[in-house]
């Protein structure tokens, strides 16, 4: 038996990642990708079924389609710069993650696979203007939908720190990050998620909550 994947936000830093591991990946036969972009031409492959849609806030007319998967991955991601406003970074980070929470849960997935951040906490006093605090707030809101909001028998809650992204050639924070050893390259965030996910299908770990803290703990797992 292999697992049937489910992801939102493969066009992002590191969902791209994910969508690449989850390819090469043998014990992984198929991947629903749900989004409003449509992937590039070197992503497509026989693996993945593509659903394109005008909003992920409104995922209503793919309801249907979360059904028989056996991990969801959450790898949406933004900044406030990017979203416009503080209000829409919200909107993105915490509304689209809580409509897809929705959907695989009344899909029944057993599996809920989700990239936070360090630091988030969503019992965090949250001022719009003071973006640290608000930012670590709307993450641990994140956190929220797959532990709370809505019912999973496993979670996996990847909390990276800096991350080396390797969107553009040549980015000086990539350099600086990978040459002081601060960051975590997405490789390796991405390979230790679809790892876990392999080990929870395969019923080789008995934590059925897991949270990694830190790009160290993120690290070790890659060795476990």
């Amino acid at each position: 038996m292999k697992f049937k994947s489910i992801i939102i936000g493969a066009t992002g830093a590191t969902g791209q990642k994910v969508l690449n591991q989850l390819i090469k990946n043998d014990n992984c036969s198929s991947i629903t990708y749900i989004g409003r972009n449509k992937l590039t031409d070197s992503q497509i492959h026989n693996k993945i079924n593509q659903i394109i849609i005008k909003s992920l806030l409104n995922l209503s007319s793919t309801k249907n389609l979360w059904k028989g998967h056996d991990v969801f991955f959450n790898c949406i991601g933004t900044t406030k710069k990017k979203a416009g406003s503080a209000d829409k970074f919200y909107e993105i980070e915490y509304g689209i993650s809580n409509e897809a929470a929705r959907f695989a849960s009344e899909g029944n997935i057993p599996h809920a696979c989700l990239v936070s951040a360090s630091g988030a906490d969503h019992d965090r006093l949250a001022i719009k203007w003071i973006h640290p605090l608000f930012y670590s707030k709307t993450m641990g809101d994140k956190e929220q939908t797959i532990l709370s909001n809505f019912q999973f028998k496993y979670t996996s809650i990847f909390k990276p720190g800096m991350l080396i992204r390797r969107m553009k050639v040549n980015d000086k924070l990539d350099k600086i990050l990978q040459f002081t050893g601060l960051g975590l390259d997405v490789n390796d965030l991405a390979k230790a998620m679809v790892n876990n996910a392999e080990k929870v299908y395969y019923k080789k770990t008995s934590v059925q909550n897991l949270t990694v803290h830190g790009n160290n703990d993120i690290r070790l797992l890659l060795k476990t």
